[in-house]
């Protein structure tokens, strides 16, 4: 069961003061986040791509590149590269270079992203969103299959046997697929043989375990061995030495988020009876003291059967003393006892 961390680099303004902490300094706390994280034994660590004010990472691989050199063994990925409005020529060579920087540990995952303040960036139409994820996801993995590639899309020119550069350390260069529990999005990623990273934000994480018995039917009935899969998910949360005080810390800026995206995305008031919903032992917030936190990992293991848990902290801008204290805490204490009662778990089902 690998354990990791992933963010948006938010720049959200501080629930108490109204600061807004500048794009540097936060790229910068960042940067000391994923080197914590590697220190204190997580496997993974992903930068979301976003193009707005309130969030700072418009390039995750430049940021995981500069944590790249002062990391040892930490997995590096996107969280997500939305590869729809991307070049994937760029994509494939961004993350070769972070393969290269890092020996070996970089990923990319592939999605077509929540936020779509990068079609009009780039040129994009937004009619085109399913097309345009489906046309240079297949022009990723032709990248990493050829070093010299003869491809012709719709959307991009056409390339005609040449050379991409530079190859990565890893062969193949991993590249998931990231859904928001779409149907279709999940059978894809089955039938392509891709590991498969869920969004796991809000009601039952229970509610995804029919979403990853279609993807493994899916990878089946295309010839791809189902053991060698894995499944990752995505989910908010926050973890403090006890959970009144992650309670208190956390509840304020996620729900000043919720509230802001609500108003854009039309969604109802995000209040304490939403947040204690989303916190009880069903829900998909992970927000409580080690120990609690642990028990719902394991829950969503044994239940919906992923691999790879990646807790998204924080939601909105917290103090970066906080943010390393719960990562800190995720790799001395979260980690151990998940690891430790998921292999007595499959050694038990293995007897």
């Amino acid at each position: 069961m690998e354990i990791g961390v992933s963010t948006f680099v938010e720049t959200t303004p501080d629930v108490k003061t109204g600061e807004v902490i500048s794009h540097a300094q936060r790229i910068r706390e960042v940067v000391e986040e994923i080197v914590l994280a590697d220190q204190v034994g997580l496997d993974v660590f992903g930068v979301g791509e976003h193009h707005r004010e309130d969030y700072a990472a418009s390039a995750p691989a430049v940021i995981l590149a500069a944590a790249a050199s002062q990391t040892n063994r930490i997995r590096l990925t996107s969280a997500v590269t939305v590869l729809s409005s991307a070049d994937p020529v760029r994509v494939f060579q961004d993350f070769a270079t972070l393969d290269a920087i890092s020996n070996g540990r970089a990923e990319i995952m592939a999605g077509r992203g929540s936020f779509i303040e990068s079609f009009p960036l780039f040129g994009y139409d937004l009619k085109d969103y399913n097309e345009l994820f489906e046309e240079k996801l297949e022009l990723l993995l032709k990248l990493r299959e050829t070093e010299k590639v003869i491809w012709r899309g719709g959307h991009r020119p056409a390339i005609q046997n040449l050379g991409v550069y530079p190859r990565p350390v890893q062969n193949p260069l991993p590249v998931w697929i990231g859904s928001g529990g779409n149907s279709e999005s999940v059978a894809r990623a089955g039938l392509l043989g891709l590991p498969l990273v869920l969004a796991i934000i809000g009601g039952s994480p229970l509610h995804f375990e029919p979403l990853v018995r279609l993807y493994k039917r899916a990878a089946a009935h295309a010839g791809h061995d189902v053991s060698k899969l894995a499944v990752a998910s995505h989910s908010h949360g926050f973890i403090a030495e006890d959970t009144e005080t992650a309670l208190e810390k956390f509840f304020p800026p996620t729900q000043q988020v919720m509230n802001k995206l609500g108003r854009e995305r039309g969604w109802g008031a995000y209040d304490r009876n939403s947040f204690d919903a989303a916190r009880s032992f069903e829900g998909a917030l992970y927000v409580g003291d080690p120990k609690k936190v642990a028990e719902k990992i394991i829950h969503l293991r044994k239940n919906v059967g992923v691999t790879r848990f990646m807790l998204h902290v924080p939601v909105g801008t917290m103090p970066h003393d906080d943010v390393m204290k719960a990562i800190e805490l995720l790799g001395k204490k979260v980690a151990p006892i998940v690891r430790e009662e998921i292999s007595r778990w499959e050694g038990s089902i293995d007897k």
